[in-house]
């Protein structure tokens, strides 16, 4: 992971499933994967997506009412 990336944590695996799935239908790569423990030791998983598509990601997870922690650079 370089600083071309950010993370969207969330509360849960399952939370991360849907973030990664609703982010595959709006045509957002995106990646599940551990969480840096440099982050966050909270939950297991986050979202890591290209830093240049947080605003996108951001706004998608709002229209879509699903709640994150935040969206972090890496």
């Amino acid at each position: 992971m370089t600083s071309e990336s950010a993370v969207v944590l969330v509360q849960s695996t399952s939370h991360a499933m849907r973030v990664e799935k609703l982010l595959r239908d709006a045509g957002i790569s995106s990646k599940m994967i551990p969480v840096p423990r440099h982050i966050s030791s909270d939950c297991g998983a986050c979202v890591r997506i290209r830093y240049g598509d947080m605003d996108a990601v951001r706004r998608a997870v709002e229209a879509a009412g699903i709640e994150v922690e935040r969206i972090q650079a890496m």
